[in-house]
């Protein structure tokens, strides 16, 4: 059985995001639009900017932006 996901907000998703080279293009209410062209595939990825964001919507964020679950766990550690 996989670990749970860690408990991140809507603020600590945008830095990492960020980190991994997806530009914020856009906002619409509380949520932010980043979208990264390089290195291909182009990802677009819609973040509630929410003070927790839960496992299951943080699973789709990490799918729409091409990272692995233990991929996360390890910019997780670096920070």
């Amino acid at each position: 059985m996989a670990p749970k996901l860690p408990v991140l907000s809507g603020r600590e998703v945008r830095k990492l995001l960020l980190s991994l080279g997806f530009k914020e293009i856009g906002q619409s209410g509380s949520h932010l639009k980043f979208e990264r062209a390089e290195p291909p595939p182009f990802r677009t990825v819609i973040v509630a900017m929410h003070p927790e964001v839960t496992p299951g919507t943080l699973m789709s964020i990490l799918r729409h932006a091409g990272i692995k679950r233990k991929d996360l766990e390890l910019l997780l550690r670096r920070r």
